[in-house]
């Protein structure tokens, strides 16, 4: 009998006690515990997937740039980012596919075609590659000193393709801003 006499006094100084606390009876700002649902917007898919193949995340970055996809759907930018992180993880055939559509959806957006004209090299297709870069630097009015060099090495590969001693130098990838890529020899 004792105990039900105490129990709502028990009950009210528990209410009491929880809205003197930092927050009162809602959530703190300053708790360490996670929120119960996301506030605001998320961050862009295509920034977190730069950062990640800055980082040198290629599997992170692609996963990042197709959570872009479903966000903003396949524009130029994530079609050509795509490709991009699909070439830095050596899968070349499925680049060259998703840098081709990028560059059918806006003929004119010079990272994608020079982006392809990287695959090409790689693939070791030369004359392809310098008419690619070709129509990039033709778009970039020859402003970029990547793209510039990219079609000078394109055009003596396919000018000597047979009379080149053989070389076991891989082709670098160096990335130079956004969506711009260089293509360079390791010595």
């Amino acid at each position: 009998m004792r105990l039900t006499r105490f129990a709502p006094l028990a009950a009210l100084s528990l209410c009491l006690l929880a809205a003197c606390m930092p927050g009162g009876l809602g959530a703190s700002k300053a708790s360490p515990f996670a929120p119960g649902a996301a506030e605001g917007e998320g961050i862009d898919g295509l920034i977190v997937g730069h950062r990640l193949m800055a980082a040198g995340e290629y599997e992170l970055a692609l996963k990042a740039y197709y959570r872009a996809a479903a966000d903003k759907g396949a524009t130029v930018d994530v079609l050509s980012a795509i490709g991009s992180a699909d070439l830095k993880l050596g899968r070349l055939g499925q680049a060259e596919q998703i840098l081709r559509r990028a560059t059918e959806k806006d003929e004119r957006f010079v990272p994608a075609w020079n982006n392809l004209g990287v695959v090409l090299m790689e693939q070791g297709k030369a004359a392809e590659a310098a008419r690619v870069f070709q129509i990039a630097y033709g778009l970039d009015s020859g402003e970029s000193d990547a793209i510039r060099q990219n079609l000078r090495l394109a055009l003596a590969k396919k000018e000597k393709p047979a009379y080149d001693p053989p070389t076991d130098r891989p082709f670098k990838l160096v990335r130079r801003g956004v969506g711009e890529y260089l293509l360079l020899t390791e010595q």
